[in-house]
């Protein structure tokens, strides 16, 4: 991190944490923040579920939700996007406050809600994307709709034509019972209606699930017999979570979802869980605390084909990117694998 960076984040953090992360989304769009271009190598160039990455480090949906800052972000190192959450209608989320720095734990937590602009306005931002990255969207749904399963093929049908990957959230802790559909029944009929969405749009687009990493065993057994039966093309584990334990910060019990380092372990409970229920036959993208390039291997090593963060760009800033792809290649090489690939589930 180089020194007007670091002043930067300091900066930012003696604000609000909603209006510091607003701020630096403006810095971004300004070309005000550090923008490594395109960090990849033979060992991490990957391929997964059909896209083909620079490299496996991905930025994970809910820092840019409205499509805002794609070009900056696809010059930041990352080798793909995830936006979003977009719901069929705008909402403003949650009242205020709803974002809180855990700055002793290395975490945060955060209650938003869904807020976003919905999916025309998106629509029309992803349509003025930058070609050369992988942009996918985090499909949503509003919160006082008739029928929450049917926003997801929504928001895909409207914004499908225009992304290179979708993600199924059914795991946001923020929207009431919206959690309830990660039950077998209730997320069959969900991603029916999600792929039957994807083939009218005529084009292969590959459709992510994004589950909780606070389910049971038997009930990550039964997303993995779903996610396998519905014709997904991967998963993604995890969200945040509703745990607390251990934390020591003054913002620890306040309501949301947490992420950062303190969901490392959790989340890759679940992830190695994952990949031994569904034999390997899905792509995994690990998200949940990643901090370092060991935390993204360590990832990898427990099944996941990519990774994503978020929260650690909060105390490490963006330079983090290009730093965990560049050791995450050091790693691969001192180890002795010719690529990502090869280290997949190794540990599991």
């Amino acid at each position: 991190m180089s020194a007007l960076e670091r002043a930067g984040l300091g900066l930012l953090h003696r604000l609000d944490p909603e209006t510091a992360h607003g701020l630096a989304l403006r810095a971004l769009q300004l070309g005000l923040a550090p923008t490594a271009g395109t960090v990849t190598g033979a060992r991490l160039r990957t391929d997964i579920a059909g896209l083909t990455l620079a490299n496996p480090v991905g930025l994970a949906a809910g820092f840019d939700k409205n499509a805002i800052a794609l070009r900056p972000l696809s010059r930041a190192g990352f080798g793909f996007l995830e936006v979003g959450a977009a719901t069929p209608r705008p909402q403003p989320g949650n009242p205020k406050p709803r974002l809180f720095r855990l700055t002793e734990d290395r975490a945060v937590i955060n209650r938003f809600g869904f807020n976003n602009d919905g999916m025309d306005s998106i629509a029309a931002r992803l349509q003025d994307r930058p070609r050369d990255a992988v942009i996918g969207l985090n499909l949503g749904a509003n919160k006082d709709s008739d029928n929450r399963a049917a926003d997801f093929a929504t928001v895909l049908t409207t914004c499908g034509p225009h992304i290179d990957f979708a993600t199924v959230n059914v795991s946001s802790p923020n929207t009431e019972k919206l959690r309830d559909l990660q039950g077998k029944e209730a997320l069959s009929a969900l991603l029916a209606g999600v792929m039957d969405a994807r083939a009218a749009l005529g084009t292969p687009l590959p459709v992510f699930l994004k589950i909780a990493p606070d389910l049971s065993d038997a009930e990550i057994a039964d997303v993995a017999d779903v996610a396998i039966a519905s014709g997904i093309d991967g998963l993604i584990a995890t969200n945040t979570t509703l745990d607390r334990h251990g934390l020591t910060s003054a913002h620890a019990h306040e309501k949301g979802g947490l992420s950062g380092v303190p969901l490392f372990e959790k989340s890759n409970r679940v992830l190695a869980l994952l990949y031994r229920q569904t034999g390997g036959q899905l792509p995994i993208i690990g998200v949940g605390g990643i901090a370092s390039a060991e935390d993204a291997y360590a990832k990898i090593r427990a099944g996941a084909s990519a990774v994503q963060l978020y929260s650690a760009l909060t105390y490490h800033g963006l330079s983090l990117v290009p730093e965990i792809a560049r050791g995450l290649d050091t790693l691969l090489e001192r180890d002795g694998y010719a690529s990502v690939a090869d280290a997949v589930g190794i540990d599991t």
